[in-house]
């Protein structure tokens, strides 16, 4: 529940840099590397001077997350609701809970021989 809420409320922006037609550099939260290339080139002469367009281009997309947020309490659930949370969260957090394992106390004790077979004296038999 918390990354739901962490990723619907957090804003990027994707940055992309551009030389002529072909894609240089994607980035996300940064600005995109360049090329080099996208100063602006300046042909003097004694007389005049000329300015070269550059064939660079910058895109940058702004994703945006949620702004508001609805906020409720607990108090404002109805009594089932409330119930079924509860017992919902106890019955959660009971299922990580170690299991205690019972002592074997018989252990150290063999069991007792048997004298006769007492499936033979009962005539019981598996088929």
């Amino acid at each position: 529940m918390v990354f739901v809420v962490l990723f619907s409320t957090l804003s990027f922006t994707i940055s992309k840099h551009y030389c002529g037609d072909k894609l240089v550099d994607t980035a996300i939260f940064q600005e995109a590397k360049t090329c080099g290339m996208e100063k602006l080139q300046v042909l003097t002469n004694s007389k005049c001077s000329v300015t070269k367009k550059s064939c660079c281009s910058d895109e940058h997309l702004v994703i945006k997350g949620q702004e508001e947020m609805k906020l409720s309490s607990f108090d404002k659930l109805s009594l089932e609701q409330q119930l079924f949370f509860t017992t919902f969260c106890y019955t959660y957090f009971s299922l990580f809970n170690a299991i205690e394992q019972k002592e074997n106390n018989f252990k150290d004790y063999s069991p007792p021989l048997i004298v006769r077979d007492i499936h033979l004296l009962d005539e019981v038999y598996l088929i």
